[in-house]
């Protein structure tokens, strides 16, 4: 191309213009790009929260990225000078964090209490926002639909409690709580009530409350207006079984708890309209002639709604069952080991295609594939060290 040596009209260019003009049109191409690289790259992640015991190790909570398409997992953030933030719920909207701090005393007080903290939008790193003390020492913490409460139970106590969430995500004091009284018939584990965790239906209207120390799963009316308790029955389970941990099916017909004493696992048909849970089935978590000691954890129901598992602590495995959809009640797939010591909980992954074991005892987190079509589950060589891992919780990694 020829240049004239004289004046140019406004619609010509020099070599040099046209250049800088080039490479500024083909970085305006280049920015949608790259941006769409980064949205499929976050899209392809997740955000794993680790709660853990800081007794030993520990810093406190660990932040991880997770791949979905390997499952391998990268250290994003360590949240530390917490107290035993034994377990973690995230509000619905993924802005806010909350965790129940396991232990004896807590800010000067005897008890436990609860934690909240901000979420940043961008590296899922966590802010504290404030703390309120638990009256007792809380084991399990959960975040009404709404997001407008926050629930804890209080294993040392035996009682739950509920604390209403202010508008920046912090907690105010709290606004209810329900002793549970009686005991089971293990006099070593049961002498009096010992509430594991608490959960609420996807209507947020009532919550259950599995207790150890009673054989009963204690259930509750939410009056959200005032964040109150009201009592609403109760769901036994067999003598000494201990029911720890709870979970619904996705379809809300059906509902699973798992007893920790007796290494079994209870059916319930659940009555949304009148929070009534109807026992169906128990069935054993351990394999036939499996004589040592073991005691059982976390339950998790596939989002999938064709899979419940379980984790059990000194057979060091995850059971499966294959979930009947019409009655809810389980068939045996296989058990799985954790590949570590004492799987105090475990997670499934949104998508469901992995399921996370904290294994307490061995300092490691391990991760296994699921089959989508079979419910199994083979270990994809992926085993993360954390310290004294006890809690995970996902969510999608923002964009």
């Amino acid at each position: 191309m020829l240049f004239s040596k004289g004046a140019m009209s406004s619609n010509q260019f020099t070599r040099r213009e046209f250049v800088k003009a080039s490479g500024l049109a083909a970085l305006a191409r280049s920015i949608p790009a790259a941006a769409q690289d980064r949205s499929k790259q976050k899209s392809n992640e997740l955000l794993l929260y680790v709660g853990t015991y800081t007794r030993g190790k520990s810093e406190g909570i660990y932040v991880y990225r997770m791949n979905l398409a390997g499952g391998e997992l990268m250290r994003a953030a360590t949240v530390k000078g917490i107290s035993n933030p034994s377990f973690l719920a995230i509000d619905p909207k993924h802005r806010f964090l909350y965790a129940a701090n396991e232990s004896g005393e807590f800010a000067g007080k005897k008890g436990g209490g609860v934690t909240a903290f901000a979420i940043d939008r961008k590296t899922g790193d966590l802010r504290k926002l404030n703390e309120q003390h638990s009256p007792g020492v809380p084991c399990h913490v959960s975040v009404h639909p709404s997001g407008k409460f926050v629930l804890a139970a209080n294993y040392g106590g035996g009682n739950v409690v509920i604390y209403p969430v202010r508008a920046g995500g912090d907690l105010g004091e709290a606004s209810d709580v329900a002793q549970h009284t009686g005991k089971g018939g293990d006099p070593k584990r049961q002498n009096g009530p010992h509430a594991h965790c608490i959960m609420l239906d996807a209507a947020g209207r009532y919550a259950f409350a599995p207790d150890l120390g009673i054989d009963k799963v204690m259930i509750y009316r939410i009056d959200v207006k005032n964040g109150k308790f009201i009592p609403n029955g109760f769901a036994a389970t067999k003598p000494a079984a201990g029911p720890r941990h709870f979970d619904f099916h996705p379809s809300g017909k059906f509902a699973y708890v798992i007893n920790e004493l007796d290494s079994t696992l209870t059916a319930f048909a659940y009555d949304k309209a009148k929070g009534v849970l109807t026992e169906s089935q128990t069935v054993s978590t351990l394999p036939s002639g499996f004589s040592g000691t073991s005691y059982c954890a976390d339950i998790h129901v596939h989002p999938s709604g064709k899979f419940v598992y379980g984790s059990n602590r000194g057979h060091d495995s995850i059971v499966a069952f294959a979930i009947d959809q019409g009655t809810g009640k389980l068939n045996l797939i296989a058990h799985e080991s954790t590949g570590g010591k004492w799987p105090r909980n475990f997670g499934v992954d949104p998508t469901g295609a992995f399921l996370l074991v904290a294994n307490q005892n061995t300092d490691n987190v391990v991760t296994f594939r699921i089959d989508q079509q079979t419910g199994k589950l083979a270990a994809t060589g992926q085993t993360t060290e954390i310290p004294s891992p006890v809690c995970l919780k996902f969510i999608p990694a923002f964009s």
